[in-house]
């Protein structure tokens, strides 16, 4: 999808017939023409190329594909490819200036690699759950696929990067991306951390990062919620009329966090949301309110970031089916990139690939 919105033509290959798995693993119990909204989102922008790649002449046709092609992107458990005959080592044999990137649940050696590369199993192997929870609670993932969603964009800075070096040196290469590496990437300031002075605390749950002393955190309000940032202490307690004189040594932020957040969170609890960024946003104290997805959404500053965009494809039916989602985060000289063109059917574009490339 990072490719497809960047302009790269993207020939998608699949199944004859049944297509992706992902047309049917739905998120929200939501689909549309056939396919989840998941699908939908994640594959706009590209085209499908129906082939059985155990069938030996449809794989001969995809391999005259990667012959043409500058990027090949697998994500098979590690050996299936290999065992199909579109490793790394044989298309590099079919196109010398291939960029070809690989994505896996935990690399291609050691103890993991067998073990089912999905979202979830990746957090919870990388133990991002646990420094997500409560000291005595059980662990919290991240309410979203956050792993599947930085694999995917690292192996996309991968394959750019090479792209690059081909353009330069006339190489190609293979970039090589998982879902536990990504997830250990992330927490690299607790890793870090940690292998820097074993003896390092990890304070589960005392605030919304690991490594960060008071007053750092989310505070519940009467109306909801508020976050509060990197602050001086006695700054914060002389706002909000607290008497916060004995944490002057910023040291004790940490060692005395417990107790200040509970200070903090008592006196927030007693008025809005609104009532403490009237006073805090005043005196420029770094903070902001929790928005709800409703709140976000309804929100000016959302609508002035034009972050929506509508994917059109025609359906099964003959009507177009119209696709409401996110657009590339990203500007290119201060425009956003939107595209309207929507996922494909499978198989949709088989006979015109052919006639351009294997004709």
């Amino acid at each position: 999808m990072r490719l497809a919105d960047l302009g790269a033509r993207v020939i998608k290959i699949e199944r004859p017939g049944v297509g992706d798995i992902g047309r049917t693993l739905a998120f929200a119990g939501l689909e549309s023409d056939g396919d989840t909204l998941s699908f939908h989102i994640m594959n706009r922008n590209k085209e499908s190329f129906a082939a059985d790649l155990k069938n030996q002449s449809d794989l001969a046709e995809v391999k005259k594909l990667v012959a043409k092609a500058d990027v090949i992107i697998q994500n098979f458990r590690p050996g299936v490819i290999e065992r199909l005959g579109l490793g790394y080592s044989e298309v590099k044999k079919i196109n010398p200036r291939i960029v070809y990137g690989s994505a896996s649940g935990y690399g291609t050696t050691g103890p993991w690699i067998e073990r089912p590369g999905q979202d979830l199993l990746a957090q919870s192997m990388s133990g991002l759950p646990w420094l997500n929870g409560q000291e005595g609670h059980p662990p919290i993932p991240v309410g979203l696929a956050v792993a599947d969603i930085f694999t995917s964009t690292h192996l996309a800075h991968g394959i750019t990067a090479l792209l690059l070096r081909r353009e330069r040196t006339g190489e190609g290469g293979l970039v090589e991306a998982s879902l536990i590496e990504s997830m250990l990437d992330l927490q690299f300031e607790l890793i870090s951390a940690k292998l820097f002075d074993s003896a390092t605390a990890v304070k589960r749950g005392a605030g919304a990062h690991a490594f960060l002393s008071a007053p750092y955190g989310l505070y519940k309000t009467t109306t909801g919620y508020l976050a509060i940032a990197m602050t001086p202490v006695p700054q914060l307690g002389t706002l909000l009329g607290l008497d916060f004189s004995m944490y002057d040594d910023p040291k004790s932020w940490w060692s005395e966090q417990q107790e200040i957040v509970k200070k903090l969170s008592d006196l927030l609890n007693t008025q809005s949301t609104d009532h403490w960024l009237a006073i805090l946003d005043k005196a420029d104290i770094w903070c902001a309110p929790v928005l709800t997805l409703p709140e976000l959404i309804e929100s000016e500053g959302f609508q002035e970031l034009d972050m929506t965009q509508e994917t059109v494809r025609r359906g099964k039916s003959g009507s177009d089916v119209k696709i409401p989602t996110t657009r590339s985060p990203m500007k290119i000289d201060g425009k956003t990139i939107k595209h309207r063109k929507g996922a494909p059917h499978v198989g949709e574009d088989t006979e015109k690939i052919r006639k351009e490339f294997l004709s």
